[in-house]
């Protein structure tokens, strides 16, 4: 955890933000035990509910409800909300089932970062994983270990930060 930590600190003024929904606290308990996270890390909320997501998050319903809240788009938008919540420039979210949904299907979870920049504008990344054979516990900790990894590979891929150049004193 502390590339992310030093991937953040390394960037003044990226602050983070979290939304979980399968991974249950885990994404944000990861996150608050980097040393230094309240340097960067805004806050997070964990909506288990259609109703929570689109109350606090802002999840289109319509959308969330036609697959069962469980989608790139629906993570996608958790991302987004969760920046919007805390006012933090980046925003991780999952999303998914920490259990089989059905027989034959192996537990995933979609995952999101989503970064809003000065201008107000929104690049979001997301992505799936699945965890075959994996139970209910160890697939949140997995999928909160996968969401971290991709917001980490994003961070990276970030410009570097502007130094300001130091201000010369005129002579008169």
């Amino acid at each position: 955890m502390s590339a992310l930590r030093d991937l953040m600190l390394a960037r003044p003024g990226l602050t983070l933000a979290a939304a979980e929904s399968a991974t249950c606290g885990r994404l944000q308990a990861a996150i608050g035990a980097i040393s230094g996270a309240s340097a960067f890390f805004s806050g997070g909320m964990t909506a288990y509910t259609l109703e929570q997501k689109v109350r606090h998050l802002g999840v289109n319903r319509a959308e969330a409800r036609a697959v069962s809240c469980v989608s790139a788009g629906v993570a996608e938008q958790m991302a987004r909300g969760a920046c919007r919540l805390f006012g933090a420039s980046l925003g991780v979210a999952t999303t998914g089932y920490a259990e089989p949904p059905r027989k034959g299907v192996a537990p995933f979870v979609w995952w999101a970062v989503a970064h809003r920049t000065a201008g107000g504008r929104c690049a979001v990344r997301s992505g799936r994983a699945a965890f075959p054979g994996a139970g209910r516990t160890r697939v949140q900790e997995l999928a909160a270990a996968a969401a971290l990894a991709a917001l980490e590979e994003f961070i990276a891929g970030l410009p570097p930060a502007k130094r300001s150049r130091p201000v010369r004193a005129r002579s008169g």
